[in-house]
């Protein structure tokens, strides 16, 4: 049987040369489908675009709901799926791994602000983020690959420092990859320098390719609802056309 969490961290390592790891992010069990079909190794669940999908706001979707649409596109693929659960809904860390774990999903994100996006968000103290994910890495041991969110960019701190801070706590808490999303281009070498380990950068339409992201310093490329966005902007031309 296969191993996928394993599968998931081995895809992380991959040298330089390969480029990075890219992560397509399938907002339902169909366009899971395509995305593995197009060879991709693994799948990355955007929370944002599964709310769209499903008929919410960003940040609005119940957790039960989520839970069933992960484990939707989990049972859709054979690849290794992990998946973004905000904040963690307030769930306790034990509780939110067994729930997540339920789902098939072998890797999730977790942020470290509150209130939505932008400046008027709150930043969580750092201290206390690093004690949540100290203890979600205690009750997942191995079986979870915990992508760490920083969120220092979308917040408004544009000083790379900030975000090498808190993902260097993040790191000695156990954190297998950290994500300073929203992070511009020309921070990434700063961020490379100052961090160990992989670092998740997201890649935006207008924006550099997620192969020069790796040549920056990114080691795994995601696209939050951008995919999603894509789709819905081709889905609206077919309609024209119809018409």
């Amino acid at each position: 049987m296969v191993n996928h969490v394993d599968t998931l961290r081995a895809l992380h390592q991959r040298s330089a040369a390969d480029g990075p790891l890219v992560l397509p992010g399938p907002w339902d069990a169909a366009s899971a489908r395509v995305f593995e079909e197009k060879g991709y190794e693994a799948l990355a669940t955007p929370s944002a675009g599964i709310a769209l999908s499903l008929g919410y706001e960003d940040g609005q979707v119940p957790p039960e709901e989520m839970f069933e649409a992960i484990t939707r596109i989990v049972r859709s693929v054979s690849v290794p799926v992990t998946a973004d659960i905000e904040a963690g809904y307030g769930i306790a860390p034990k509780e939110l791994v067994e729930r997540l774990l339920e789902t098939g999903a072998v890797g999730c994100n977790l942020e470290d602000s509150v209130g939505g996006h932008g400046p008027a968000g709150t930043l969580k103290d750092p201290a206390e983020q690093a004690a949540f994910l100290a203890e979600v890495r205690e009750a997942a041991g191995d079986r979870l690959f915990v992508n760490a969110r920083v969120d220092t960019f979308v917040r408004g701190v544009t000083d790379p420092a900030a975000a090498v801070e808190r993902a260097r706590l993040y790191v000695a808490a156990g954190a297998d990859c950290v994500y300073p999303i929203l992070a511009p281009a020309e921070a990434i070498p700063a961020l490379r320098a100052g961090i160990e380990g992989p670092i998740n950068v997201v890649a935006l339409p207008d924006g550099p390719s997620p192969r020069e992201l790796g040549r920056l310093g990114a080691t795994r490329i995601t696209f939050g609802p951008g995919l999603l966005h894509r789709a819905m902007a081709a889905l609206r031309d077919i309609a024209d056309q119809l018409r």
